[in-house]
C-alpha cells in the first residue's frame, strides 16, 4: 500500500522529520542518500534544502526547483521495512 507525505520539518543540515498519512513518522539525515548532482545539487546547500515541502497532490516532498523524492522510498527508511516490489505481475493485476 502506498502512503502518502502528510508533513514534513527540515530539522538542519540534510535531516528531515517526516510523517505519512498512516501516522507513522520518523526522522531521516538524507546527505547519503543524495547524489548532490543534476536536479539535485541545489540541495547540497542545508539553506535550500530546508525550504522542503509536501506536496498536495503527488504526496511527497519536494522543492522549489521541482526536486522531489519517491514516498515509497522515504517511507522505507522512516520504517526499515523494504521497499515492496511492485513487478510487472503486480502491475498488470491492478488493485
Amino acid at each position: 500500500m502506498l502512503h502518502d507525505i502528510v508533513d514534513v520539518k527540515s530539522l538542519g543540515g540534510h535531516r528531515l522529520r517526516i510523517r505519512f498519512d498512516d501516522g507513522v513518522e520518523g526522522t531521516i539525515d538524507l546527505a547519503s542518500r543524495i547524489r548532490f548532482d543534476g536536479v539535485f545539487a541545489l540541495l547540497a546547500d542545508p539553506a535550500y534544502f530546508s525550504q522542503v515541502r509536501v506536496h498536495p497532490e503527488l504526496g511527497t516532498i519536494f522543492w522549489p526547483n521541482g526536486a522531489d523524492l519517491d514516498p515509497v522510498v522515504l517511507y522505507s527508511l522512516v520504517t526499515g521495512r523494504p521497499i515492496p516490489d511492485y513487478g510487472a505481475d503486480a502491475v498488470a493485476e491492478g488493485p
